[in-house]
């Protein structure tokens, strides 16, 4: 399986129509999931090298809209890393002192220092997303904000931290299943808020704006990557080997030992 398949390239123009959103790259799940776990014990060994190397840093972007599969993600794919060298943060509407700032003020702040893995449950992304879809802003105001992201990403990037963003792909039916899932289940009624039904009726929208910034933002730096989310496990199974692939891709080391440390002997 290629994972540059689902890979945004820069200047391409993205229509998610293209994606299918069933998509399991020729996998079946029983084998994908006994991968996916090998994938795993070799993303906690990368990780450790990540962390003791100290030099470089990641960052895990996740979007998709209501549904679509952020937090199970976060659990069952990232829920391999270390607890150790890595934070989760999920990112909710904006509070007084951070309106108060430049939209980035509050998402730079969490940014990975060197050594780290930063997962954003939701992003810097959703102060243009949810704007736009609304019509909460002049597209001029948005546009900036685009061109601002880009220069933030490349910012970061200059600083060593490698950035992988992830577009979780399902469908209008499958979100239908979720939500309704969540009404069914008394353990999954928590999950539920009748704001997301506003939201699912903007459909259109979101595949738009979703669209416009998938298209805009995706550079060698900072790619966007389109995941086929309707099977889960196959979402899992995709992710990972892309974090296994991009670590791998760093050549991470331990750094060397003291000098004189082959003399040490513990009495």
């Amino acid at each position: 399986m290629q994972t540059d398949a689902y890979r945004v390239r820069p200047g391409h123009r993205v229509r998610l129509d293209d994606w299918d959103t069933r998509d399991d790259g020729g996998q079946n799940r029983q084998d994908a999931e006994t991968k996916t776990g090998q994938l795993q014990a070799r993303m906690q060994n990368l990780q450790e090298r990540l962390y003791a190397e100290g030099k470089r840093s990641l960052l895990i972007v996740l979007q998709a809209r209501d549904a679509g599969g952020k937090d199970g993600t976060v659990k069952h794919v990232m829920g391999g890393f270390n607890p150790l060298g890595t934070s989760v943060t999920p990112f909710k509407v904006p509070s007084a002192v951070e309106r108060a700032h430049d939209f980035l003020w509050r998402v730079h702040a969490l940014a990975p220092a060197a050594g780290h893995v930063a997962i954003f449950n939701r992003s810097h992304y959703e102060d243009v997303l949810v704007p736009r879809v609304h019509r909460l802003l002049p597209e001029e105001v948005l546009d900036r904000r685009l061109e601002h992201i880009r220069a933030f990403e490349a910012l970061l990037a200059d600083a060593q931290t490698v950035q992988l963003k992830f577009y979780l792909h399902i469908s209008k039916e499958e979100q239908r299943k979720r939500l309704q899932e969540r009404l069914d289940r008394p353990d999954k009624h928590w999950k539920f808020d009748p704001k997301d039904l506003e939201e699912r009726a903007l459909w259109e929208r979101y595949t738009e704006t979703y669209e416009q910034v998938l298209s805009r933002t995706s550079e060698e730096y900072a790619p966007w990557y389109v995941i086929p989310a309707d099977r889960k496990w196959f979402r899992n199974h995709l992710i990972t080997r892309i974090l296994v692939e991009t670590l791998e891709g760093l050549d991470l080391r331990y750094p060397p030992a003291p000098e004189g440390l082959e003399h040490v002997r513990i009495e």
